[in-house]
């Protein structure tokens, strides 16, 4: 079977697929926008962590604005046509963080008592930023980027494994995830009982399978396909954040 198809019959259904299908009102609709929700939990903590400062409070309110998309309409107005499923998640969480802000706003004014990390009004140390802390927005691409990657990494697993070549892939995974120290291909390639020339074919051969996944996925999030090398670019800078 050729690489491409190999790929799209293994691989994960993309975004903007099953945004399609997460509108639906139905077991598939709601199935699909489940596992947009999983694909994208640990991109939206880190916005939120980056902008409440407070990893807990992060993680409750991400699942409680995952939890509003799965209780339906919060993915209505997303179409494929309006470019980036990245941006326009980015923009959901926005959305959501200014109506809880507002929100917790109005119950300060009316004498309710209001979570710390949501006072603006906060002490003056938690306002100032740390010049280390990359911005929220960074820190949402980043965090898509490293799951992006590891979604594509984990495709190539699966067609390992389903070739009788699950534990090769975890011998040279490292060289996939430029995690392998130098000078380690000789010794694998003798635990691998091939030559040093053979090892190094078979691992670039991964090394583009790993690639040709991580563009796959990238171009289920775009609504243009010119916009793939654009985007792996935006991966690339994210990554070095």
């Amino acid at each position: 079977m050729p690489p491409d198809s190999r790929h799209q019959a293994s691989f994960h259904t993309t975004r903007w697929t099953q945004v399609r299908q997460a509108k639906a009102d139905s077991d598939d609709g709601r199935k699909a926008l489940a596992d947009l929700c999983d694909a994208y939990y640990e991109p939206v903590v880190a916005y939120l962590r980056c902008e409440l400062r407070d990893a807990d409070v992060a993680r409750e309110m991400s699942h409680e604005f995952f939890a509003q998309l799965l209780a339906g309409g919060g993915i209505t107005h997303a179409e494929r046509e309006h470019g980036r499923f990245r941006s326009y998640l980015l923009g959901a969480v926005k959305h959501f963080l200014a109506h809880q802000r507002e929100a917790a706003q109005r119950l300060k004014r009316g004498g309710g008592a209001v979570p710390v990390s949501m006072d603006e009004d906060a002490s003056a140390a938690q306002a100032i930023p740390d010049a280390r802390q990359i911005s929220p927005d960074a820190a949402f691409d980043r965090q898509w980027a490293l799951t992006l990657l590891s979604r594509a990494l984990e495709a190539v697993r699966h067609e390992c494994t389903a070739e009788g070549r699950a534990v090769f892939f975890d011998q040279v995974k490292p060289w996939l995830t430029g995690e392998a120290a130098h000078g380690d291909q000789a010794a694998l390639a003798a635990a691998c009982s091939m030559t040093p020339a053979a090892l190094k074919m078979a691992v670039q051969r991964l090394k583009q399978r790993f690639r040709q996944c991580v563009k796959a996925e990238i171009s289920g999030t775009l609504d243009d396909a010119a916009m793939v090398e654009v985007e792996m670019q935006v991966l690339f800078a994210a990554l070095a954040s």
